[in-house]
């Protein structure tokens, strides 16, 4: 009876292992960055060079980290408030947006050099490069009425500006539909998602999300055609339909949502959320929704990125008591 009862609970415990979910995140390390404080702001990484690009708020300065030491090895100070970044391999090309100075700075070379700057306005922000078209869409304005929003369109190749897309309010999270060729941005003042036609540079439809605001981060589920919205307001996740804009399912989330990223190998959505948590959803073929375990970060650790090839969740941990940091979980 004693091994029947011992090869029973084995039994049980494999059916949970294996027939439930769960939320699939181990915190695998932790780099620590002497010197640098306050918060971080966007992420992008450098898979041939192993190194991670992280805005970082308190020095006014992009830290470019090398992962196997996890190290600083370049600092590209002197940047008023570091907002999006990102890294275009094929030219060797690091594009930096400034809220601060209204500029979208190009920095290339080894060590990187300021190569170009492209005027844009205050309050510089996220972006998205589409690597068949090489454009890259930022978002920036919005603050007032000398500013207004708009999604700048930037050859990424000849460094210049193609065209400017006005928009309702400030554009906050970007994301690239690269099998529609279209590029989706959430308009969060105005509680709206613009859907812009990659060819013509247009915007194709602004769809409306009734109730919910503060639709800050989003991410795109290409095989389903699922894209992902965080609010905060109310604090939730929706999955809305890609083909035409219709709210299928929503959950509810931690407040201050402000990065979101979709696993496509594990069909799971991890929203990084200021307020202190990682949230993690199962998103099923159909839309449907499942909360799976919190894991709890620190208030301010709010932005991050998210690694397909490697399945790891880069989460930075603001400075304030204690130099920042970056922590690495990994998705099982």
């Amino acid at each position: 009876m004693k091994w029947f009862a011992c090869g029973l609970a084995l039994l049980c415990s494999c059916i949970i292992l294996h027939g439930q979910p769960t939320h699939g995140l181990t915190l695998k390390r932790t780099i620590t960055l002497k010197g640098v404080t306050g918060k971080f702001d966007h992420f992008a990484l450098d898979h041939a060079g192993n190194r991670l690009f992280a805005s970082a708020a308190g020095p006014h300065a992009v830290e470019v980290i090398d992962l196997a030491s996890g190290a600083i090895v370049e600092t590209l100070p002197d940047i008023g408030k570091p907002h999006g970044v990102a890294w275009v391999a094929e030219t060797g090309r690091l594009f930096v947006a400034d809220g601060a100075k209204g500029t979208l700075d190009i920095f290339a070379g080894s060590p990187l050099k300021p190569v170009a700057t492209i005027a844009l306005s205050e309050d510089a922000d996220d972006m998205v490069y589409d690597g068949k078209t090489k454009l890259l869409y930022v978002g920036h304005g919005g603050t007032d009425a000398a500013n207004p929003a708009r999604i700048a369109v930037v050859d990424a190749d000849a460094l210049k500006l193609v065209a400017e897309l006005p928009v309702a309010s400030h554009p906050e999270g970007l994301e690239l539909d690269a099998k529609e060729d279209r590029i989706l941005a959430n308009i969060a003042d105005s509680g709206e998602i613009a859907v812009i036609d990659g060819g013509t540079h247009t915007i194709l439809a602004t769809w409306q999300l009734g109730q919910s605001k503060g639709n800050t981060p989003l991410a795109y589920d290409s095989a389903q055609g699922l894209l992902l919205v965080g609010c905060r307001t109310p604090a939730q996740m929706l999955v809305i339909d890609g083909k035409d804009g219709k709210e299928m399912a929503r959950a509810k989330s931690d407040p201050g949502a402000d990065d979101l990223f979709y696993d496509p190998a594990s069909h799971r959505a991890y929203v990084i959320a200021g307020s202190g948590a990682v949230d993690t959803f199962s998103v099923s073929g159909k839309g449907e929704l499942a909360s799976l375990p919190v894991v709890r970060t620190v208030a301010g650790a709010k932005t991050g990125l998210f690694d397909e090839q490697e399945h790891i969740l880069y989460v930075g941990f603001p400075g304030i008591s204690a130099p920042a940091e970056i922590r690495l979980y990994e998705a099982r």
